[in-house]
């Protein structure tokens, strides 16, 4: 509602600065009123910041893999996902090293194919050591030659192992960025002598750091890489019971021809497996094959879930907030109510008095907000420097919480403000 032109010059100024001597004057009831609404507005541009900043992480490693990587495994979080028992998933039977040999022999359509032990189940880990250095617990991994092409690493020092080197079961290693910093910080490692568990091995190479955008460290350089006949020889194939059913640590992962679609490779691989696995057409697939886009769109369901919940929390911080508003702008009215019938008697209009008490609240509830914004800001910058988690602080996260704070101010502001508006001159003036 527009205010008179003959009154614009001078109420708003004179809005602001009692709205400023109010917080002045009451310095407890407004500070527990903008309390509220910081920890809202903190809440919502933080977790905004957090999730933002993982979400892009997460989506870029994923990518990262190639559009067409497929992965085969036992069950997948898709599957738990879609509600799934996982006691059912787990009765499923394990893949095995001739799954992936039968899938690379048998699937026309795949360039080529590897299997991970010691991935997608119980870990195997084990320290490293050279000599009198030693590393902390690394994930051990048993591959194929295949490993650096079907899961787009770089090798930045001497070679990966060869076909030849797993038929015989050579003791040659591979060492990620952690172990190769760890142990051979001033040294060239290639050649050198080490140490996994209780088996030594000779270095042939070290591959280069795991994409880690946003520069969170979830330890995603922390083992090493042993041909996968070597693997079994020394550790077999790792397996936990839970649940009435077995999980074993084996992954099988694939990358179809450049003249075949994935569709084609998956179905290709599906056919394989069935087979294998003795399958009847009315049964389902004991197994999960995972695409990027499947990942990708069962992480927007949890993103999403997780969004949601945070601003659901803060919500309730900010109604909090809105309450508080409320309170003290109604207290306010019931103090002023003289104050309200001389400005009345002199001339002022219902609506001036309306868009006076509004704009006070509205000025607590920004206060609040710029104060959340600064602070839920800081707090994503101050995790990302402490931990390397990372952070996104896109613009409208910025805006959303001063829209909120405002929106707050004049939704619960509002009942105040008509009934102060609403105040006839003479019972106000006679108000005790």
């Amino acid at each position: 509602m527009p205010i008179p032109h003959r009154s614009q010059g001078v109420l708003f100024p004179e809005i602001v600065a009692m709205a400023i001597e109010t917080v002045r004057d009451q310095k407890v009831r407004s500070g527990l009123t903008i309390l509220g609404v910081v920890i809202g507005i903190t809440s919502i541009v933080g977790s905004t910041s957090l999730i933002r900043g993982l979400d892009q992480s997460l989506r870029d490693s994923i990518r990262a893999l190639g559009p067409d990587t497929i992965f085969v495994s036992k069950f997948s979080p898709v599957s738990l996902g879609s509600g799934r028992e996982l006691t059912e998933l787990l009765r499923r039977p394990n893949l095995t090293p001739d799954d992936a040999e039968a899938i690379e022999q048998q699937a026309e359509s795949l360039d080529s194919v590897d299997i991970v032990l010691g991935q997608g189940g119980p870990p195997t880990r084990e320290r490293v050591y050279f000599r009198s250095e030693q590393t902390k617990q690394l994930n051990i991994f048993g591959s194929t030659a295949n490993y650096p092409e079907v899961f787009r690493v770089d090798v930045v020092e001497g070679r990966f192992f060869t076909p030849g080197e797993t038929r015989r079961r050579a003791s040659v290693v591979v060492l990620g960025q952690t172990p190769a910093q760890a142990l051979f910080a001033n040294t060239d490692p290639i050649g050198k002598r080490v140490r996994v568990g209780d088996q030594r091995y000779r270095v042939i190479g070290v591959l280069g750091e795991t994409p880690s955008p946003g520069g969170f460290n979830m330890g995603q350089d922390d083992f090493v890489v042993i041909p996968q006949t070597t693997y079994q020889k020394q550790f077999g194939i790792r397996a936990e019971r839970m649940f009435g059913g077995e999980m074993r640590a084996v992954m099988i992962a694939a990358v179809p021809r450049e003249d075949a679609n994935r569709e084609t490779a998956v179905a290709d691989i599906e056919r394989v497996l069935r087979i294998r696995h003795r399958l009847r057409l009315d049964q389902p697939n004991d197994f999960d094959l995972l695409t990027q886009d499947a990942v990708l769109e069962l992480w927007d369901r949890i993103s999403g879930a997780t969004f949601l919940s945070l601003i659901v929390v803060s919500s309730i911080a900010l109604l909090v907030g809105g309450i508080g508003v409320m309170a003290i702008m109604t207290i306010s009215v019931t103090e002023r109510t003289r104050e309200i019938g001389t400005r009345r008697a002199i001339g002022a209009r219902r609506q001036e008095i309306l868009w006076q008490f509004l704009l006070e609240a509205s000025f607590l509830t920004v206060v609040g907000g710029v104060i959340g914004v600064l602070l839920g800001s800081s707090i994503g910058i101050a995790v990302h420097y402490i931990t390397g988690f990372p952070v996104s602080l896109p613009w409208w996260s910025f805006a959303l919480g001063l829209g909120f704070s405002a929106s707050v101010g004049i939704l619960f502001g509002l009942f105040p403000a008509i009934k102060a508006s609403s105040l006839q001159p003479v019972d106000a003036l006679h108000h005790e």
